[in-house]
């Protein structure tokens, strides 16, 4: 169980007693009970068994969550050219790491570790001014906190993989006394409660349990797929498959509770890449059964399913998206603006946080604009929108007219003289006149007046990086910071 009374920096430094402690749980098989009269009183939402033990089913309080901040985002390239994946900008104002962080603290999971070996100075300064100040109690430790990949005396690697990320670390975890961590990752779109998931995980006694999505043929062979036997325990991975393997892979998805007629449409699991792991079983598959595995889904969930741990399925039925990819990202941002959206962002029971900027209202002058949503503190002058999602501080002037197009906005206010005062200076934002078609503007860019961004010969993969934009999958992303020269034509 965590430490409730200690504060974050006394808990660190107490660490022993709490290791101690965990440690002594685990060998005895004990999970998340105590008889401390004190801590029984604090954990309201505990159960009492015969003995007057306190039974902590329901509790989050023994949950570390763990959110993998993924590699070097070449999937996600340019767009984590300077910034780690999960700081990637989202729905206007949002970065893609509110989304886990906001799922676990609307799940009543207050402490949360991201892990991350690249360009992480914009992840921890988003996640230091979001979250630090108002998460957790004086008497319940909280905190949102970048742990980047390092080298040490008894490791001299980075990150090889995310088992690799996790076992790096692992010593960290241990200190808070915690006996179950969730393992998330950090570009996935969605909204969930993790509380029954975990809550399923406790019933089933199980050492691991991995969120699965129903899904149907046409989308299962993009996914890591599973088998279950009539109890949900996991049976059998497979990476992809296609053919004949793919049609070995059905199951009987009623099992997990989907109903008898979606089950028929959706007669395979996929793997979300969302765990629980007892601590215990954590330690013995990274420290001790497989020290050299670098991999959660393809190597340390499956072997440990191979060797007899019990490993179950958790049916997450609802809008799931892995936005690792430009293409992904893409649409699965501009879909958004959908009258009835499959994600939203307005939903007063479960939102999405991010950081407080105290931006001013969006100005829009004799816009005309369709389906479309505009972030804190734009400027939009006599231009026409579709479909675009449009950023933090964006800049849009006179006659532009905008399709399908991310614009991410800017990190800053530019005055007038500022760039007047040097010559050949494009202004921050969009510049008068210009067209832009199927497009991602990120941050800061600079593109000048009466240019055409239209992919006019339908260029699927084009990289044109030292003229500030590239294609990806017929999708043109204009580079963080560069400058369009007026009149261009992409």
């Amino acid at each position: 169980m965590c430490d409730y009374f200690l504060t974050r920096d006394a808990a660190r430094t107490s660490h022993v007693a709490g290791r101690s402690l965990a440690k002594a749980r685990r060998a005895h098989g004990v999970r998340a009970r105590t008889r401390n009269p004190t801590l029984a009183a604090v954990a309201s939402d505990s159960r009492v068994d015969a003995e007057g033990i306190v039974s902590q089913t329901d509790s989050m309080e023994n949950v570390l969550s763990i959110i993998l901040g993924g590699g070097a985002g070449t999937r996600l390239y340019p767009l984590t050219k300077k910034r780690a994946k999960p700081a990637v900008p989202l729905g206007a104002n949002y970065r893609l790491i509110d989304i886990p962080v906001s799922n676990c603290i609307n799940s009543d999971i207050n402490k949360v570790y991201c892990l991350t070996q690249f360009n992480s100075a914009s992840l921890n300064r988003h996640l230091s001014q979001a979250y630090n100040t108002n998460i957790g109690t004086y008497t319940r430790q909280g905190f949102v906190e970048v742990l980047a990949a390092q080298q040490s005396p008894i490791n001299k690697t980075w990150f090889q993989g995310t088992a690799d990320a996790v076992r790096q670390y692992l010593w960290l975890f241990e200190e808070s006394g915690c006996e179950e961590y969730l393992i998330l990752s950090g570009d996935h779109l969605y909204r969930m409660d993790y509380r029954p998931f975990i809550m399923a995980h406790r019933q089933a006694m199980a050492d691991i349990t991995v969120a699965a999505l129903p899904t149907d043929e046409k989308r299962a062979s993009s996914f890591g797929l599973m088998k279950i036997d009539n109890t949900g325990k996991i049976t059998e991975f497979s990476e992809k498959p296609k053919g004949d393997a793919l049609k070995a892979m059905q199951v009987d998805t009623t099992i997990l509770g989907l109903d008898a007629a979606r089950a028929k449409e959706m007669p395979y699991i996929a793997s979300m890449g969302i765990y629980v792991f007892t601590a215990k079983a954590m330690d013995e598959l990274l420290q001790k059964e497989f020290p050299s595995a670098n991999d959660f889904g393809g190597e340390i969930i499956p072997m440990a399913a191979e060797k007899g741990m019990k490993v179950v399925a958790y049916l997450y039925d609802g809008y799931w998206e892995d936005i690792g990819t430009v293409d992904a990202f893409f649409y699965a941002n501009l879909a958004c603006n959908d009258p009835e959206p499959q994600f939203s962002f307005y939903d007063r029971n479960a939102p999405i946080y991010t950081q407080s900027r105290f931006l001013p209202p969006s100005k829009v002058f004799d816009c005309d604009i369709e389906r479309s949503t505009i972030g804190d503190g734009c400027l939009i002058k006599q231009s026409k929108l579709k479909n675009c999602m449009v950023g933090l501080r964006s800049t849009i002037n006179e006659d532009c007219d905008l399709e399908d197009t991310l614009v991410m906005g800017a990190d800053y206010y530019e005055k007038e003289q500022e760039c007047s005062l040097l010559p050949g200076c494009t202004p921050i934002g969009i510049g008068a006149g210009t067209v832009i078609r199927k497009a991602i503007v990120d941050k800061n860019a600079r593109i000048g007046m009466d240019c055409q961004i239209v992919n006019k010969d339908g260029v699927m993969d084009k990289d044109c990086e030292d003229q500030g934009y590239i294609i990806r999958d017929g999708i043109i992303v204009i580079i963080k910071d560069a400058v369009i020269p007026n009149g261009t034509v992409i």
